[in-house]
């Protein structure tokens, strides 16, 4: 199952008639050849039905897009541009859409080709918010035409996320567990982005499960996680059950998805489940997130989505961790300092029981859950996917509804240091330059929860436009020491 969008994005150029029309035409051409020398044909459609300088010409555009199965847009000031038009076509074009414009080329050129769409791109800004229309813009959306492919190509992982989402379900089974408040989930705000959700007991998955028993297909996925296991399969004797857990998942997806195209899963965990089904179900969630369904913890809904938004963006597997526990001092001092730019605040320890997939952990290890074996037998607790977390760039980020219903996000990029644990569980320490702040400045500031999502890479400046696109209100990030919080003490 594919379960992130294709992105093909049009390129539409659009031209004020008292401007020269050829002015659009050759630079869109020119940016278009800019963009394939550079990435390759594959992403970008060249618009060539007419530049866009009436609402005719508009509907005409779309028309075209539509025939060509663009889903998303890139609307290009070849000149001053029709502010009316152009903004109507974003307006009514069914995906995301960026705005650019294209700088002047010559000093030579300046009288008969000069274009203006340094100042169209305000006129544009203006009639887009009085339209109330969404739209990407760069930070300076002015340039050539090799300026402009490097733009249009940062916001291939945007609309990618973006198209996504409008096409994505989000499965969720029970009420998140006792005192797990902080996952709350009020689902106003998915609909508001356009995200469907699909809200089940408990006893539905269970009773699901059982009607798996004794599928044909068990023995084909029991193989398959002896596989991927290797010597790490420490608790063979569990690997029906999780192959039996597996297959119910991916069919109560095939069977639920419903007109949507892509799927999320917010499952639960316990308490009540291990006993019920006679493990947990931690390795079998790794397993569907490393083929790009994320599937959260403990009911979070808006973890689960994060983690979705996160695979549209990096195109690979993301995890879903608890911001966990400190670094010991005796452990930071030994490791870290002094080997790496760090302060000890700048450090923590991301956790979870066992929900990252293999392919992003050292030695992965198929383990039981310690913390649910103190109070409940061994047996019922196996199914965790332990080791330390694979040295790299991260990024930890987060959106999420607030109770009262306003949506917040946050970004931090850093890395996973390659220091040894000394840990259980899908375990990494964690370094982000200034995070003592960061956590208590807009972490814990904002109430935000316990869970992060985590993107195996730098994807902050993406993340960041999807979460400006989508709307939140507030998008916190890792402050630099010599800028101050809004909330922090300046004493």
């Amino acid at each position: 199952m594919k379960n992130t969008p294709t992105v093909k994005l049009g390129v539409v150029a659009v031209s004020r008639d008292c401007f020269p029309e050829s002015l659009s035409v050759n630079r869109r051409r020119a940016l278009i050849d800019a963009y394939e020398a550079k990435y390759g044909k594959c992403d970008v459609y060249e618009c060539p039905v007419c530049i866009v300088e009436s609402e005719i010409h508009m509907l005409q555009a779309l028309e075209d897009l539509k025939k060509n199965e663009c889903n998303a847009l890139c609307v290009y000031l070849g000149n001053f541009g029709p502010e009316i038009s152009e903004t109507m076509l974003a307006q009514n074009f069914d995906g995301p859409v960026m705005f650019c414009a294209a700088g002047e080329e010559s000093g030579d050129r300046l009288v008969g080709d000069r274009g203006d769409a340094f100042c169209g791109m305000l006129n544009a800004s203006y009639n887009l918010k009085l339209r109330g229309v969404k739209a990407y813009i760069p930070e300076y959306p002015v340039g050539d035409a090799a300026y402009c492919a490097d733009l249009i190509h940062e916001f291939l992982p945007v609309a990618r996320a973006l198209v996504g989402l409008k096409n994505l379900k989000i499965i969720s089974f029970g009420p998140r567990p006792m005192n797990f408040f902080a996952c709350n989930a009020p689902i106003q705000q998915l609909y508001n982005m356009g995200v469907e959700i699909e809200e089940n007991s408990e006893l539905d998955l269970f009773e699901a499960f059982n009607k798996h028993a004794g599928d044909a297909r068990i023995p084909e996925v029991v193989a398959d996680m002896k596989a991927e296991l290797g010597e790490g399969n420490k608790k063979p004797e569990i690997l029906e059950k999780l192959a039996q857990y597996e297959l119910t998942l991916l069919d109560w997806v095939e069977a639920h998805k419903g007109s949507r195209k892509y799927v999320a899963i917010a499952g639960k965990c316990w308490p009540a489940f291990q006993t019920q089904f006679g493990f947990v179900p931690c390795y079998v969630n790794s397993r569907l997130t490393g083929r790009g369904i994320p599937v959260s913890c403990e009911v979070d809904i808006y973890g689960c989505l994060s983690e979705y938004i996160g695979a549209c963006v990096s195109e690979d597997i993301v995890t879903l961790l608890d911001i966990n526990n400190t670094v010991p001092a005796d452990m930071y001092k030994e490791s870290i300092e002094g080997k790496f730019d760090y302060k000890f605040h700048d450090t923590f320890m991301g956790f979870h029981c066992g929900n990252t997939c293999s392919k992003k952990l050292c030695n992965p290890t198929m383990k039981y859950q310690m913390i649910m074996a103190r109070s409940l037998p061994v047996e019922v607790t196996n199914g965790t996917l332990e080791g330390d977390i694979v040295p790299g760039d991260i990024t930890f980020y987060r959106l999420q509804s607030t109770a009262d219903n306003h949506l917040y996000a946050y970004v931090a990029e850093g890395e996973v240091l390659p220091v040894a644990t000394r840990s259980f569980g899908g375990v990494g320490v964690f370094a982000i330059h200034e995070m003592g702040r960061f956590y208590r400045h807009v972490l814990i500031e904002n109430g935000f929860p316990h869970h992060g999502a985590v993107a195996f890479g730098h994807y902050g400046k993406a993340l960041f436009e999807v979460f400006k696109y989508l709307g939140a209100e507030k998008i916190g990030y890792n402050q630099p020491a010599a800028q101050k919080y809004a909330t922090e003490n300046p004493f």
